[in-house]
């Protein structure tokens, strides 16, 4: 088995395919500060609402363009739906508790 195979991956590096799963918006930073955005023309203002509002959403548009819908594409489509989907059960608890 080859290992260097396994690491490489087209435009985005791996390190910003398993950084985002846990932290989208941090990743999203780091690949800011290296320019290396500019293959998937995410110039302008509505590359920075989604950064800031959905950042998960941005992730997954990118790692579309990139690789297609793939292992790594449904692991973050994964965890966008947990993150978004448990969201709302988790303050509606957390407010009828306090209340």
């Amino acid at each position: 088995m080859n290992l260097h195979a396994l690491s490489v991956v087209h435009l985005l590096p791996l390190w910003f395919l398993v950084l985002t799963l846990f932290f989208p918006r941090i990743g999203l930073l780091l690949l800011w500060l290296q320019t290396n955005r500019l293959p998937f023309h995410l110039n302008g203002l509505v590359s920075l609402v989604f950064a800031i509002l959905l950042p998960r959403l941005l992730v997954l548009y990118m790692v579309y363009l990139d690789l297609g819908i793939g292992l790594w594409f449904i692991l973050h489509l994964i965890a966008a739906l947990l993150t978004y989907g448990g969201s709302g059960r988790y303050h509606s608890q957390r407010y009828r508790r306090e209340a």
